[in-house]
């Protein structure tokens, strides 16, 4: 077939044949070129880390079998500029039109608006579809056409749209495919030799690709879904849908998923299954969560660097590396936490309450940047998803106007017999307390000296003493919070004196990532390395004591793609209770731990912001009835009123708040326009 009747199919997040519209253009556009461009240096900060990257290529290696089997194959090519490798495949296939889906991140966002006006300018016809929402962003807005402030107005609007999202899309029967001798493909390199022995484990416990995305949802429909709303607190079994990392990668649609979901929901309620009814509304309000993440990033592209609500910028947060050490080693002395933690390292993987207490305990108790934490968690999860990461972490910051109280710490004592009751969720991950009764479980320096002893424990050598008391840190974090505000009146004082300038540098400066953050940044994994040294210094602080293959959770694929969970080792049986605990406990100074000094910023200085973003005259690309197709890539560009302004005095935020009515002015978003701009 002739080069000018041909097409490309850009892939990027959404690697799967079925229900891809960008793919089922293509097709029925005539001969096909399939291409996903590697370039992940234009993610700056955010280059993919290493079990994200090992999905990656397995899922591609699968993309690449299902399209070989309907008559084409995937062209895959490396780059560190997308749209100019476009461009060079565009010439040297000789395609006339380009098809591809949205993406909502900021960084994509631009990337996509500039491929499609370089591609525009060389007479290629550019469309671009939605497989990623249910709704795109600019469909779900209130009576007034503005984006919603909170997650329930937004949520109960998708769910009360006037059309229903659309039924997910078949797979092509047949693909026709252009001359991929014109185009060879570039050998990808996505892991290096020092991590190949880690990832050989992460393929005991998942299997990446669409029809792995596809068992485990039909898995999970005919299994855990219908005990959800009991069990999906449970951080000790497989209870979830495990279906986050293939929804990242776009192996199963979100609009698949909602319909499969709503089709169980529609037969539950008729069979008066009440508590399966329920569950089918929980699991969906997650899925919306995701939604909500790409709408907020969306309205809010720099979510992920500055906090959503202004005050948060005069925060004192305590730069510690030491403390960063210890979260990201699981050595902060609470159980719960080191858990989760381990079980990130080992797996890439955190049940979702577990995500909350460790984020938590990061933010609260040792008072950490939270930007530190979010790109931890981009580095070491297998579903890292910027928008989704960004969402959860200004949550838990306090940052959102339907987010947590800043002044709330959850005691990870608390939440350990909440979610982790019997402490075998400890027990597997934290093998050094795998003999520990479970009254103590969850707070080990409270156990009395024989109880530690039998069980093999001495804290402070084996298994740290808390970093940070409970107790210091709510006095800490008040005595922060009450510096925050100081500051921030001042600070609002001064420009309605029109002084500002009296108060130092009003650019913010942001908190840098500590080096163990940087280091894999512009990094291209090789086959092979003559300094044995140099490479292991990636991995030697990140190192997670006690970790051991025999507690790796293992999947049975054939029977099901859920996570299986392993008991803790039998001969390894708790400490007989029988025991006078205030005899044993002796002298020991209960509840007394050491703390350190924080090393803080004491100013964090107010931020100046260019919002000097020029508008696109791209059209919105949404159209009446939600259809996916479109002549555009969406464009964020500022409202003509300040979106900050819609969060003054929002019903939804909670005014019967005791911390909004101590602080009212805690949930006003940062009013950009009242800062100085600069060029």
């Amino acid at each position: 077939m002739e080069g000018g009747s041909c097409s490309i199919v850009w892939f990027r997040r959404d690697l799967r044949v079925e229900d891809n519209p960008a793919l089922t253009a293509g097709v029925r556009a005539g001969a096909v070129f399939c291409v996903f461009i590697w370039a992940p240096e234009e993610e700056g900060h955010y280059y993919p880390g290493r079990v994200s990257r090992w999905w990656l290529k397995h899922s591609l290696a699968q993309l690449d079998s299902s399209l070989r089997s309907l008559g084409t194959c995937l062209i895959t090519k490396r780059s560190t500029d997308s749209v100019s490798t476009l461009l060079d495949v565009v010439k040297s296939t000789g395609a006339s039109q380009l098809f591809f889906n949205h993406l909502y991140d900021p960084l994509s966002l631009v990337r996509d608006h500039r491929a499609k006006e370089v591609l525009t300018a060389h007479g290629i016809l550019v469309r671009s579809f939605n497989a990623d929402l249910l709704y795109e962003p600019w469909e779900v807005v209130d009576e007034r056409g503005q984006p919603f402030t909170t997650f329930t107005s937004f949520w109960n609007r998708c769910l009360s749209m006037p059309f229903d999202p659309e039924a997910p899309l078949l797979p092509p029967k047949r693909i026709i495919s252009g001359d991929v001798s014109k185009c060879p493909s570039d050998t990808l390199v996505f892991e290096d030799d020092t991590e190949k022995g880690s990832n050989a484990l992460l393929a005991r416990a998942w299997s990446p690709g669409w029809s792995s995305a596809d068992k485990a949802l039909t898995t999970f429909i005919n299994g855990a879904l219908i005990e959800y709303s009991k069990n999906r607190r449970k951080a000790d079994s497989a209870t979830t849908s495990f279906l986050s990392p293939h929804l990242h990668f776009g192996e199963v649609s979100v609009r698949k998923v909602f319909h499969l979901v709503r089709i169980k929901q529609v037969s539950w309620a008729n069979e008066g299954n009440t508590a399966g009814d329920e569950g089918c509304n929980l699991f969906l309000k997650s899925i919306g969560l995701r939604e909500y993440s790409r709408y907020m990033s969306f309205n809010h592209p720099y979510s992920h660097e500055k906090p959503l609500l202004g005050h948060l910028k005069f925060f004192p947060w305590v730069v510690d590396e030491s403390y960063f050490k210890a979260w990201r080693q699981g050595r902060t002395g609470y159980p719960l936490v080191d858990a989760g933690m381990r079980e990130l390292w080992a797996t890439g993987w955190l049940h979702d309450r577990i995500r909350v207490v460790v984020s938590s305990f990061f933010v609260k108790v040792l008072q950490l940047p939270w930007r530190w934490g979010m790109k931890y968690f981009w580095d070491t999860l297998l579903d890292a998803d910027l928008e989704s990461d960004a969402l959860g972490w200004q949550y838990i910051s306090g940052t959102l106007p339907d987010s947590r109280e800043f002044d709330r710490i959850d005691n990870p004592q608390f939440e350990g017999y909440k979610f982790d009751p019997n402490g075998e969720y400890v027990r597997r991950w934290l093998p050094e307390l795998a003999r520990l009764p479970t009254e103590w479980i969850h707070h080990p320096w409270k156990a009395p000296e024989s109880v530690l002893h039998a069980a093999g424990i001495e804290l402070g050598s084996n298994y740290p003493l808390p970093i940070v008391e409970i107790d210091a840190a709510k006095v800490r974090l008040q005595e922060a919070l009450a510096s925050m505000w100081e500051q921030e009146a001042a600070y609002r004082a001064a420009i309605e004196n029109g002084t500002e300038e009296g108060l130092g540098d009003s650019a913010e400066e942001p908190i840098e990532f500590p080096q163990d953050l940087r280091m894999d940044i512009d990094r291209e994994p090789v086959r092979n390395s003559n300094n044995q040294n140099d490479v292991n210094r990636r991995h030697l602080d990140q190192m997670v004591p006690s970790i051991t293959s025999t507690l790796f959770r293992v999947e049975d694929y054939e029977t099901s793609s859920e996570v299986q969970q392993y008991s803790v080792e039998d001969g390894r049986a708790e400490v007989p209770r029988n025991f006078n605990a205030d005899q044993e406990r002796g002298t020991r100074n209960e509840g007394v731990m050491p703390t350190r000094s924080p090393r803080r910023y004491n100013t964090i200085p107010p931020q100046q912001v260019n919002l000097n973003v020029e508008e696109s005259t791209a059209e919105s690309s949404s159209t009446t009835g939600g259809s996916r197709s479109s002549g555009v890539v969406p464009v964020w560009s500022p409202s003509s009123s300040t979106f900050a302004d819609q969060y003054v005095n929002d019903e939804a935020v909670g005014p019967n708040s005791s911390f909004v009515q101590r602080n009212p002015q805690s949930h006003e978003l940062v009013n950009w326009r009242r800062l100085s701009q600069t060029g």
